[in-house]
C-alpha cells in the first residue's frame, strides 16, 4: 500500500507542483487588484439552506459548504473588496468531478453586477494562463481552447429552446431544468471555446437578485470551459425580507424531503441590513486545476482526495 500511494503521489507531483502555482497567480491577481484576502471559519453553526447541497454536521455545528455568509458578513461591515480561497465540504460529492472536501475561491466585488464578475473571472484566467507561460489558447483533452475574451454568452432561455425545445424562464419546472441541463443544454457548448450562461430563471436564482425589468430572470451566470463547470456568478441579493422568504422556502423543502434540519441563518441575515450593492462568485479551483492540467479526473490534482485519504 505504501508503495501504490509513493508511485501515485509521484505520477502527480507534477500537478501538484503546477496547483501551487495557480494559488500563487490568483493571489497575485486579486493583490494588483487591491482585493483583501480573507479567511472565514470552517466550523460553522448554520449553512444557508440548500435542497441539493447536504452539509457535514460536526459536533452540533457544520463544517462550512461555502464563505458566502461569512464574507458578506465583512463586506456588511465596511470591508471592500476581498476574495478567499478556501476548503469547503459537501457530503455525497464525490465522482470524477467531485470530492466531498475541495477548495473554493470566491471573490466580491462593490458596486458590480453579475456581468462585471464574468469580466472578472475572463481576465483572471488569462492572467492564471500566462503565469504558466501560456498563451490565450490552452489545450484541454485534445481540444485547443481559445481563451481571448470576450466569452460567449447565451441565455438560458435560448440555450434551452435550442437544445431541449422548452423555457424554463416561462416554463419554470426545477427537476426537468436539473436533468436538462446536465443531458441536453451543457453537451452542445463549444469545446474550442469557453461558454457563459446567463439569466437563470427565478426559481434557481439562489442568492442572486432577480432583474428589476424582468422579475422571472435572475442575474445569475455560470462559465464552463472544456465541459468543465467552473464558476457560479451572481449580482448578490441585499434584500433581507427576500432572503428570509428563500430560506424558508428552502428549509421547507429539506424538510419535505427528509433532509437535514438546517437552522436560519440570524446572524448573516441581520448583516445583510447593511450589505453594499455588489457581485460575487464562486470558484472550483481543483476544476480550474485539472483544466491547466489536462486532467481528467479531480483525483489528479488533489493529494488526498477521499478514497485515499
Amino acid at each position: 500500500m505504501a508503495q501504490a500511494e509513493s508511485q501515485r503521489l509521484t505520477q502527480i507531483k507534477t500537478n501538484l507542483e503546477r496547483r501551487a502555482l495557480i494559488h500563487d497567480s490568483i493571489r497575485a491577481f486579486f493583490r494588483n487588484e487591491g482585493f483583501l484576502e480573507v479567511d472565514t471559519p470552517l466550523l460553522v453553526p448554520t449553512v444557508a439552506p440548500e435542497l441539493y447541497i447536504a452539509p457535514f454536521r460536526a459536533d452540533g455545528w457544520f463544517l462550512s459548504t461555502s464563505p458566502e455568509m461569512h464574507m458578506k458578513r465583512l463586506l456588511a461591515g465596511g470591508y471592500g473588496n476581498m476574495f478567499q480561497i478556501c476548503h469547503c465540504f459537501r457530503k455525497d460529492e464525490r465522482g470524477r468531478l467531485h470530492n466531498p472536501e475541495f477548495t473554493m475561491l470566491e471573490w466580491y466585488r462593490l458596486d458590480a453586477d453579475y456581468t462585471q464578475i464574468v469580466q472578472d473571472t475572463e481576465r483572471l484566467i488569462l492572467h492564471v494562463a500566462a503565469s504558466l507561460g501560456l498563451g490565450s489558447t490552452i489545450r484541454y483533452h485534445n481540444n485547443e481552447i481559445d481563451l481571448a475574451p470576450p466569452w460567449p454568452r447565451i441565455t438560458v432561455s435560448q440555450a434551452f429552446l435550442d437544445s431541449a425545445g422548452w423555457d424554463p424562464v416561462s416554463h419554470p419546472d426545477t427537476e426537468r431544468f436539473d436533468i436538462d441541463l446536465v443531458d441536453r443544454v451543457i453537451p452542445t457548448f463549444p469545446l474550442n471555446r469557453p461558454s457563459v450562461l446567463l439569466d437563470y430563471p427565478a426559481a434557481n436564482a439562489s442568492m442572486a437578485r432577480l432583474k428589476v425589468k424582468d422579475p422571472l430572470v435572475a442575474e445569475r451566470a455560470e462559465v464552463f470551459i472544456g465541459g468543465l463547470e467552473l464558476a457560479n456568478a451572481y449580482s448578490e441579493l441585499t434584500d433581507t425580507a427576500e432572503l428570509v422568504q428563500r430560506f424558508q422556502s428552502e428549509i421547507e423543502r429539506l424538510r419535505a424531503d427528509g433532509g437535514q434540519s438546517i437552522p436560519m441563518p440570524h446572524t448573516f441575515l441581520e448583516a445583510t441590513a447593511s450589505l453594499p450593492a455588489c457581485g460575487g462568485i464562486a470558484l472550483g479551483v481543483d476544476r480550474l486545476v485539472m483544466l491547466f492540467c489536462d486532467a481528467a479526473s479531480i483525483d489528479e490534482v488533489m493529494a488526498f482526495p477521499r478514497d485515499l485519504a
